[in-house]
């Protein structure tokens, strides 16, 4: 399985230029929170389109957040697996082939046999309105299309994480 941890990548700061702003700096996510969120970027089926998975992998390394890309093609249980395996706190899925009412919930049930029930699901992608609340019901948050703003979606995984955090904190 291809793995990429995005710590200081010059080929996203070539590629994209998203601007967080000074709220979502990494100092400011450091002081607010005791650990750093932990979150697997997934390109779940046959998707080739990246450059939105590549942007939010960017933003939420800019944020103070450990990212993991899964990269090209990675079939539900790989995304599953790996999830688990790496201990995260949010799987942000990204779809743009119209697939996300098969793979994403998908991946949810695999997440949740594999005993990860603590673990963030968040949807993005091309999502037509009339999918959005059967993804929730499924237990996928967010569900964003394109042009949401990058601050929207980290300040979203951020509230929900530090919340479950804060009733039921997670062992080490």
């Amino acid at each position: 399985m291809w793995r990429q941890e995005f710590t200081n990548s010059t080929y996203l700061s070539r590629r994209s230029q998203p601007c967080l702003g000074p709220a979502l700096s990494q100092k400011k996510v450091a002081e607010r929170s005791g650990k750093r969120i932990r979150v697997l970027v997934a390109k779940p089926g046959l998707d080739g389109h990246d450059r939105g998975a590549l942007i939010l992998c960017r933003a939420f390394r800019d944020a103070g957040m450990e990212v993991i890309y899964t990269g090209f093609l990675a079939t539900p249980e790989q995304v599953a697996q790996m999830a688990i395996d790496e201990d995260v706190d949010v799987v942000a899925m990204s779809l743009l082939n119209g697939a996300h009412m098969t793979a994403f919930p998908k991946v949810a049930k695999l997440v949740r046999d594999k005993g990860g029930d603590d673990i963030l699901l968040v949807g993005g992608g091309i999502i037509p309105d009339d999918d959005k609340p059967r993804l929730e019901k499924l237990g996928i948050s967010g569900n964003y299309g394109p042009g949401t703003p990058l601050k929207t979606i980290i300040e979203h995984v951020e509230k929900i994480v530090r919340e479950r955090d804060s009733k039921h904190p997670r062992s080490c």
